[in-house]
């Protein structure tokens, strides 16, 4: 098995959001954006990654942040102790709120604007058209990298789609189908029918801003539903198991909300099917290690 280290993007940004970041975070430089505000859970590697994004490039962070209580937060640990050393501003929302996150990212846009200040908002994940440049990159160093180790499956979490979107728009982009190498998602929250519809939209936008002709249907999206267990940053003793596990026998840290869930997955699909990837696995690590400290 084959693992590629999107972890050890830098100790602050960690994960998969940087490559994602790179290209908004441009984008919000050549609007001359003031304040950068995107949305998350409380444990969010998102978030965080966005908020010392923000600080190294001169700008202030807005985290809407969703929690059971948003009148008693939780305490400062893991990425929210990360959010306050930053500096970030975290306005508290409740679980039921969440659904309304885009009008409450817009109304945090439009109190800055109001302060004199300049605003560029990021959806969750950093997850649409632009951000998902960042894993259309990521898919053409994968070329590179699994040369010579074809055919071969890769794995990886999808909490938000953005990643899977550019790794599926890179794979018809490259011609992966043709060297055997194909993307599989865990997914670590909702089902497969919101990933395909998450997923495909994001696709369908790129195409529709760039026209890059990769023609990218739901045949494409590989989802390896039926992994969420207790549901979103939610983890059963045999996840955390298998953290413990793969920490023990490879010095290799995976965390609760995302890569511990797919790396389990992951092992269930092979126990109950070991034929179900082909001879050779790739997994890709995007991060999330500060979540293990809540």
């Amino acid at each position: 098995m084959w693992v590629k280290r999107d972890d050890q993007t830098g100790s602050e940004l960690m994960g998969n959001k940087v490559r994602k970041l790179e290209y908004l975070l441009a984008e919000a430089q050549d609007e001359g954006a003031t304040h950068v505000i995107t949305c998350g859970g409380e444990q969010s590697n998102h978030a965080r990654a966005t908020a010392f994004a923000a600080a190294q490039l001169g700008m202030k962070s807005v985290l809407v942040l969703r929690t059971d209580d948003p009148a008693t937060p939780p305490r400062p640990t893991g990425n929210i102790l990360l959010d306050d050393l930053v500096g970030a501003e975290i306005v508290w929302i409740s679980r039921p709120a969440w659904k309304e996150r885009t009008r409450l990212m817009a109304e945090q846009a439009q109190r800055v604007v109001a302060a004199g200040g300049r605003p560029y908002v990021i959806p969750e994940g950093g997850s649409n058209a632009l951000g998902s440049w960042g894993y259309v990159r990521a898919a053409r160093e994968l070329a590179e990298d699994l040369a010579g180790l074809e055919p071969i499956t890769v794995v990886y979490a999808c909490g938000s789609g953005g990643t899977a979107a550019g790794l599926i728009m890179g794979a018809k982009l490259f011609g992966f189908a043709e060297r055997g190498i194909r993307f599989a998602a865990v997914n670590v929250c909702d089902d497969q029918a919101y990933f395909v519809a998450a997923i495909s939209k994001i696709c369908a936008d790129m195409e529709s801003r760039w026209q890059l002709g990769a023609n990218v249907t739901e045949a494409d999206i590989d989802i390896l539903d039926g992994h969420v267990g207790l549901g979103y940053a939610k983890s059963r003793p045999e996840e955390l198991e298998t953290i413990r596990s793969v920490c023990r026998s490879d010095g290799l840290v995976l965390d609760p909300v995302y890569t511990g869930k797919a790396f389990h997955g992951l092992l269930a699909e092979l126990r109950a099917n070991p034929a179900r990837f082909g001879e050779t696995v790739g997994f890709i690590h995007t991060g999330g290690l500060f979540g293990l400290f809540a």
